[in-house]
């Protein structure tokens, strides 16, 4: 025979109060007397009583969960950033949702019906300016990781990723360095876009060339930097740059596996740099000299602003977190 639940009326009846009173004192409302509060609190205990927290819900018209849209959570980024995010989020009294998908149709379908209190999009290749207006337009709480969005109820966190990109290419220019390739993220993503445009500032701010060449589609992916960069050596017929300067770390190990490949020593050969300092890159051979990004930072100031939105009605706001250049054994001094 299935056991009977226990409810509130069973705790107030065994305690001796009030239903209301032990309301009070389940939800720590400041009213009640320290010893009646723990008196109660020890028979809802020995009574296995469980709140019931979907009324609860209801009655404050949140779920408590906060959604994370995102494309994949694969390589090492998604799994910092994602961890950081959960263990905030259970800090603060809330649930992560992750939502893996390219459907935009389902994304805001999942949005709009206010399946979350807030959202957390890291979306470059689905949501754009229209979708960006249509959540602000609905009063969605709203924090993006891949973009600059700011308004009522939107904000962004995200890295300082132009200057971060001009201070490497400075790092790789004061070692010697005047010939420097770059090998970009996928097409339209914020972090990718802003380190090359950081790079292009600085090459003509020493008079240094580009040539069209030198600019290869790496995707952030190790594999497609492989392939990228051995292609280019195998096929160019321009002059060899002396340095790659890769979008993320794993185009960087990417980079240097396909010059071993071909024969070439890093660093005597060539200088190899990325960004993001994700956990290999200092053990990866050589080391690889980087930009070290606060990724569990990101995370957690991600939740925190998204919750103080939600909470305190916060106004959205641009939050820009600082990297700094590593430097180990996969750039050197050019003689």
């Amino acid at each position: 025979m299935k056991q009977k639940k226990t409810t509130i009326k069973d705790v107030a009846k065994a305690a001796g109060v009030s239903i209301s009173t032990v309301s009070n004192a389940l939800n720590d409302v400041d009213v009640l007397k320290a010893d009646t509060k723990a008196h109660i609190l020890e028979v809802a205990e020995k009574l296995n009583y469980v709140p019931n927290l979907n009324g609860q819900l209801l009655k404050s018209n949140r779920t408590k969960m906060l959604g994370f849209f995102t494309t994949s959570v694969s390589g090492p980024y998604f799994y910092k950033l994602v961890e950081a995010m959960a263990k905030e989020c259970e800090r603060l009294g809330y649930v992560l949702s992750i939502q893996i998908t390219s459907n935009k149709s389902m994304i805001l379908n999942h949005i709009l019906g206010r399946r979350f209190d807030g959202n957390i999009i890291f979306e470059q290749s689905v949501f754009f300016e229209e979708e960006e207006a249509m959540l602000a337009k609905e009063n969605i709480q709203t924090v993006y990781l891949d973009r600059k969005v700011e308004n009522k109820t939107s904000s962004s966190v995200v890295f300082d990723s132009f200057q971060d990109g001009y201070e490497m290419t400075r790092h790789l220019i004061s070692l010697g360095h005047k010939k420097i390739a770059f090998i970009k993220g996928f097409p339209g993503a914020y972090d990718g876009e802003e380190r090359f445009r950081g790079f292009q500032v600085a090459m003509t701010e020493s008079r240094l060339e580009i040539p069209e060449a030198y600019v290869l589609a790496g995707q952030f992916e190790e594999k497609a930097s492989y392939e990228a960069v051995k292609q280019f050596i195998e096929t160019s017929r321009v002059d060899l740059p002396d340095a790659f300067m890769a979008a993320n770390d794993l185009s960087a190990i990417g980079c240097i596996k396909a010059l071993k490949a071909e024969g070439y020593v890093v660093p005597d050969d060539f200088s190899v740099t990325g960004f993001d300092d994700i956990e290999i890159a200092e053990y990866f051979p050589p080391p690889l000299t980087t930009i070290r990004n606060p990724i569990a930072r990101q995370g957690v100031v991600a939740i925190q602003q998204l919750v103080r939105q939600v909470e305190e009605q916060a106004v959205g706001k641009i939050i820009c977190l600082e990297g700094d250049v590593v430097i180990r054994k996969s750039s050197f001094l050019k003689r």
